[in-house]
């Protein structure tokens, strides 16, 4: 009976059984692989010391990338990350990626991870922690172009964004947030929206079409790589123009994603933050590190949104998701260890539970209802084709210290069908997903999971705006449904059929406290109702590859957009007020009622805008003073011992008027005296400018050149009230004189894709305070020769670099970020904040780069202390396989005229 239940290819019982018992067979020769190995060795990935050991089976793929040089990427735990640590991996052949408190994202030699695995400070090495982003493309399509194919994208986009025109996202119209603006008359206004994805590489394409502002607030160092973060800020920048937007990687590390969650909130200031990217290790059952970092911005009062995922739901019949109990099969003596699970809820036995012919080289997790770090309980995952061999396999040791967790690929072909098998300990409740795939024996709802169902996360399904999606998820699947495109969504809209689906059962806290101590089945732990809401997909960009956006990665953002109208209309509403908001004037969608697969139902801007009473809000801000000496020699600079009239102008930069404007302006030195210290600018309409004078003096002993910093708070009626920034007053009549302080030291290699980078120092002298400031990557004869000795910066492939320069007193600014695609070496290049272009918009046809480019971040920012000192030039090397050096470079200061 058992046998007969199994989804085998039907040629008769004498095949059935045959395939069954080489299945069996070959899982009892895997599980002796993991009784055989040694205390370091169950410290590896078991498809790490299936590799490293030669395992060989009919059929079977360990799944590990090894690289032509034999290396591959793998996460080591550690009870220290600290220079000790990363010294010992590099000298093991290991180049570092990134490092976090307890992990570190290595691409290490494969046959050095046995050795790496006897250190005692080392507790764990598994494959790198994949992740997948919520675009949905069609079936085959590949997840991350190559860097050639990069390069050409970046190219293209940067050479058509001036003569392309402007694009507006569909979903303006669909979700009323058109109308809503003219209606409520607010855009944005004193609302920070960021977005993480995988990259903004036609940033500046983007920026020259007019389809972003010149002013994205991008985390230095975590531009990323790819276009996905680029799409989604158009999104956001067409429901809300007058918001400011940040953005930065979410794809370097699960570690990295979770840092760059706070640094956008704690750092950058963002009030609402969205993503569309779930890692793979997220575990369904616990807030991993990418939830804990959500749950600490929402509890600082961020709002968070995040794509629900495109995993399927089962009410469309598309789900690759099964959770719930484990329940023994009785398999087991006589085979392998352990007991294999019955996927079947009814009388029937199924122990492998078969996939849709489209879920070929589909990820696959599983998990079970144990702690992060605790798991005592031992459970492997199996794959198994039509023939009955086992292709694919995880089967790592939990004994106590270990995640519960086990990942593997699916192979080609169709047939292919999964089996769990409890190698030892307690009966859990599980969770098996296949990303992308479908189950065509037993799914169940929940899907959702890691920061996405995070409490105060708000997860975003899609349903689209205009056309279907152009192709089906599987052969024989009902047509796709459309949007309303000109007109608005209604309650008749129905969802996207790949959308994910919850809820999700948390049986966790965040410190692996348990929430129902000795209940981890299926009556225990917490449930959290997710998605929340719906918004659309399917809307036209301006980037290559996302002309038309599909999934909930271009839903989350609308979201994000949408909120931050609410937002902007009533500043300091929480996120308890913004989620009663969002899911109460939501239109509720098929099924009645809130449900797994639409939350709330799908939101609409003007609902939302009149539900939370939206009004204008003025937002005054100091603008760029000028000066004027009234005493002195006569000259147009106002110098040591002199006065001048100081001319600040504010504006009002909000949608609504602002009245009663009030203005209090503090110098920062005592040989600086500003009067009067307060002025009233009266009533300033939206958009308008207004100035006041103010009188400057200057003590004999004020450092000749020092810029005098002024800090400005400007209260007025509203809400937004009050803000407070600094502006820059210049003195001192600019030398003519220009220094030069080259690089003399050795020619410095960059690591290949290490976040250590390259850096070369200068010391500059006898100048002071600097009136300008340049830098020159230098060289003698330009070339694209690949390690070319007469060029001052040698790279094959500047597209894989990051530059940064430091002044003495620590601020620093962003020369480069991986700008030139394919292109090589830097060569008599100035980077000067005068320049009519910037670095961002060079393409690989540039290369040998040369000439005059603004630089990414003014240089005029670090000059604001006084340069002598050391300045250091930091290169990075972002991605593998290309190489070079600094060799040539040097500053070019001018100081000031004597008084």
């Amino acid at each position: 009976m058992l046998v007969a239940a199994l989804t085998i290819p039907a040629t008769g019982a004498e095949a059935r059984d045959d395939a069954a018992n080489r299945a069996y067979a070959q899982i009892a020769a895997l599980q002796q692989l993991k009784k055989s190995l040694t205390p370091a060795e169950r410290k590896l990935d078991s498809r790490l010391a299936a590799e490293i050991r030669g395992v060989a089976l009919p059929h079977l793929d360990t799944g590990v990338p090894v690289s032509e040089s034999g290396t591959v990427e793998v996460e080591i735990r550690a009870t220290k990350i600290d220079d000790g640590l990363l010294d010992r991996l590099r000298k093991a052949g290991a180049g570092i990626r990134f490092p976090a408190a307890s992990t570190v994202l290595a691409e290490a030699p494969l046959k050095a991870l046995p050795a790496i695995a006897t250190w005692p400070d080392v507790t764990a090495i598994s494959l790198k922690h994949g992740l997948i982003s919520s675009h949905q493309t069609s079936p085959g399509s590949p997840i991350a172009d190559t860097k050639q194919d990069k390069a050409k994208r970046i190219d293209a986009a940067v050479r058509v964004a001036k003569a392309a025109g402007t694009t507006t996202s569909e979903g303006d119209r669909v979700h009323a947030a058109d109308t809503a603006r003219t209606r409520y008359k607010v855009t944005g206004v004193g609302v920070k929206v960021c977005a993480l994805s995988d990259g903004v590489d036609s940033l500046a394409a983007s920026q020259a079409s007019g389809d972003l502002p010149a002013d994205v607030d991008v985390l230095p160092g975590e531009e990323g790589s790819g276009d996905e973060g680029t799409a989604m800020l158009e999104i956001i920048h067409d429901l809300v123009p007058n918001a400011r937007l940040g953005f930065a990687t979410a794809f370097t590390s699960e570690a990295s994603f979770a840092a760059n969650i706070r640094a956008l909130r704690f750092d950058a200031g963002c009030d609402i933050i969205v993503d569309d990217v779930v890692y793979y290790h997220e575990s369904p059952f616990q807030d991993g590190l990418p939830a804990q970092s959500v749950n600490a911005v929402t509890a600082d009062g961020a709002y968070y949104f995040s794509s629900a995922g495109n995993e399927g739901n089962t009410l469309d019949g598309a789900s690759g998701n099964w959770e719930g109990d484990f329940v023994d099969s009785g398999l087991g003596v006589g085979k392998f260890a352990g007991d294999a699970h019955d996927f079947d809820p009814g009388t029937g036995t199924q122990i492998f539970n078969p996939l849709s012919p489209n879920s070929a080289g589909r990820v696959t997790t599983l998990w079970w209802a144990d702690p992060l770090l605790g798991s005592a309980n031992d459970y492997d995952l199996y794959l198994i084709n039509a023939a009955g061999d086992v292709t694919g396999f995880s089967q790592d040791s939990q004994d106590g210290d270990d995640d519960p967790f086990e990942i593997l690929q699916t192979g080609s072909g169709t047939g292919q069908r999964l089996a769990v098998v409890k190698y030892s300990g307690a009966d859990r409740y599980l969770q098996l997903s296949v990303f992308r795939g479908r189950f065509t024996g037993f799914s169940t709802p929940g899907v959702t999971r890691g920061h996405s169902a995070a409490v105060n996360a708000f997860s975003v399904a899609a349903a689209p705006a205009k056309d279907p999606l152009p192709f089906a998820l599987e052969a024989g699947d009902p047509p796709n449904p459309a949007g309303p495109f000109p007109t608005v969504f209604t309650r008749v809209q129905l969802p996207e059929r790949f959308t994910s689906d919850g809820p999700r059962r948390v049986f966790y806290q965040a410190d692996g406290t348990p929430i129902t101590p000795g209940n981890y089945s299926s009556t225990g732990g917490s449930l959290r109702v997710k998605p929340e809401i719906t918004a659309a997909d399917g809307v036209s960009t301006t980037v290559p590859g996302f002309e038309t956006f599909y999934g909930t990665s271009a839903a989350a953002p609308h979201a994000a957009a949408i909120a931050a109208l609410a937002l902007s209309g009533n500043p300091g509403l929480t996120n308890a007020e913004i989620r009663a908001a969002l899911t109460g004037s939501a239109l509720d969608l098929t099924p009645a009622g809130r449900d797994a697969r639409t939350g709330a139902g799908v939101i609409r801007a003007d609902l939302l805008l009149r539900n939370t009473g939206a009004t204008p809000q003025p937002l005054v801000r100091a603008g760029t003073p000028t000066v004027t000496p009234t005493t002195g020699d006569g000259d147009a600079y106002l110098e040591p011992g002199e006065q001048g009239t100081v001319t600040l102008p504010v504006r009002n930069a909000g949608d609504g008027t602002a009245t009663g404007v009030s203005v209090v302006v503090d110098s920062d030195h005592p040989g600086a005296v500003l009067t009067p210290r307060s002025r009233s600018y009266g009533t300033i309409a939206a958009g308008a400018t207004r100035s006041r004078d103010y009188t400057l003096k200057l003590d004999a002993g004020y450092p000749l050149g020092r810029p005098v910093t002024l800090s400005v708070r400007a209260t007025f009626a509203g809400v937004l009230s009050p803000t407070s920034g600094t502006v820059l007053v210049s003195t001192g009549q600019a030398s003519t004189t220009v220094r030069d302080f080259a690089y003399t030291g050795p020619v410095l290699p960059i690591p290949d894709n290490d976040p250590a980078g390259a850096t070369a120092t200068v010391d500059v002298g006898g100048v002071g305070y600097a009136s300008t400031l340049t830098l020159s990557i230098d060289g003698t004869e330009c070339s694209t020769v690949v390690g070319a000795a007469t060029v001052g910066l040698d790279h094959s492939w500047a597209g894989d670099l990051v530059a940064t320069l430091t002044a003495p007193d620590g601020r620093a600014a962003t020369l480069f970020a991986r700008d030139g695609g394919g292109g090589n070496n830097l060569c008599q290049v100035v980077f000067d904040d005068r320049a009519a272009a910037p670095f961002s918009s060079v393409t690989s046809a540039n290369a040998p780069f040369t000439g005059t480019w603004r630089p990414d971040v003014p240089l005029s920012s670090l000059r604001a202390s006084a340069v002598d000192g050391t300045w250091s030039l930091k290169v990075v090397d972002t991605a593998n396989a290309d190489t070079g050096s600094i060799r040539a470079f040097a500053l070019h200061i001018a100081g000031f005229e004597p008084a």
